[in-house]
């Protein structure tokens, strides 16, 4: 039972109007921002105002493509610049950024501090109203004028942001990554401004993020330092989410250079590709294609990261020269996955999968992926280096 004074009198409808779109990568002039965690945090801090990111300046993927700064500080704050996860087997979920280390909130962690903001966690209990107690913390937050991000809601447990709600909660309004995706968006309807309108929507929500508002934000050159200290040890773990009391379908990711390995060896194992099923190789393909998508848009962003993070009114000048060759080499390996999918026939080939169960194509396929690797070594031990000094 929703017990606050503030819920409790709060309007049956009420909409926070003017928060940023999330959504994957569809054409037009903003370049693609399809990691979810760095996109709802971009998209909540230009509703909330915020401007400061120590951003001078982001060199486009491609001509008349704009590319926003607090994204590409937010790929390189939560770690997503430095991340690749690989599970044995074809594992769609190998792009959830949840995976990074052995805590799954890292993520958001580091991001909420280094944007100044604090938070907290709404998750379901035993024994508890836990559908009140979600809609409860979600009206009180928009009543302060304050989005939610909610995970699930439309879609798997990615975040989503919350921009309102209707009929006492129960319907919530708000913008999801897949709100426009056919399998995904059974029931859900459209308000005027293109916010999904969910109903029924508590069985289909994980866990809640509750933006508690401002708190004192660390200096920049705290923040990047403790970021490249972060990308080193997301690259350089080779294995998470170990343990015998870790579930099986979470357990035993590898992890950053090691995953690459785990994926060349994997392109090698013909048995896994059956010739004339359909449905297998689609999924195959699905699973490499999202790991070619996650290195060359987190790669790429991270070099922008880099590049922002060899301001000399940020860090000391002498780390500039070492962390414009990471740089180099993250916009490198952003090249590479270009080779890669143009050896299935080019970047959104419907075809494509059909290439892939060649094994001659895949062959071709491992040392540009092994390549891949190597840059990312690297550009991790120029990392390392810039931070010696």
């Amino acid at each position: 039972m929703i017990n606050s004074s503030i819920a409790l009198n709060a309007p049956r409808r009420v909409v926070l109007e003017g928060v940023p779109r999330v959504h994957f990568y569809d054409g037009g002039p903003r370049c693609p921002e399809d990691l979810t965690i760095p996109s709802v945090l971009q998209a909540l801090m230009e509703y909330f105002g915020e401007e400061d990111f120590g951003c001078r300046t982001s060199r486009t993927l491609q001509p008349g493509c704009k590319i926003n700064c607090a994204y590409s500080f937010f790929v390189g704050v939560t770690g997503e610049a430095a991340y690749l996860s690989w599970k044995e087997g074809w594992h769609g979920d190998n792009v959830a950024a949840f995976y990074m280390s052995d805590d799954p909130a890292a993520p958001e962690r580091w991001a909420y501090r280094a944007a100044g903001y604090g938070y907290s966690w709404v998750e379901k209990q035993e024994g508890h109203d836990n559908e009140a107690l979600f809609r409860q913390r979600i009206i009180e937050s928009i009543q302060r004028n304050h989005p939610v991000i909610g995970y699930g809601i439309v879609g798997p447990p990615e975040p989503a942001i919350i921009t309102g709600y209707d009929d006492n909660g129960d319907i919530l309004i708000g913008w999801s990554f897949f709100q426009g995706i056919p399998e995904f968006n059974t029931g859900v309807e459209l308000e005027p401004s293109g916010y999904f309108r969910k109903r029924d929507w508590f069985k289909d929500t994980h866990s809640l993020l509750i933006i508690e508002g401002k708190q004192e934000k660390p200096l920049l050159k705290d923040v990047y330092r403790d970021a490249l200290i972060w990308m080193l040890k997301v690259a350089r773990t080779p294995m998470v989410k170990t343990g015998s009391d870790v579930p099986e379908w979470y357990k035993d990711r590898h992890n950053g250079l090691a995953a690459y390995e785990a994926w060349a060896r994997h392109l090698l194992r013909d048995e896994d590709f059956p010739s004339g099923d359909e449905a297998v190789l689609h999924q195959r393909h699905e699973v490499h294609e999202g790991a070619v998508g996650m290195v060359a848009e987190r790669r790429w962003y991270g070099s922008q990261f880099l590049v922002q993070a060899s301001n000399p009114d940020i860090l000391h000048y002498k780390m500039a020269e070492d962390l414009l060759h990471a740089a180099a080499c993250y916009a490198a390996e952003h090249d590479l996955m270009w080779k890669l999918w143009d050896l299935a026939g080019g970047n959104g080939n419907p075809e494509a999968y059909r290439k892939l169960a060649d094994p001659a194509v895949r062959r071709q396929m491992v040392p540009v992926i092994l390549q891949a690797r190597d840059k990312d070594a690297e550009a991790v031990n120029h990392i390392e280096r810039a931070l010696a000094k």
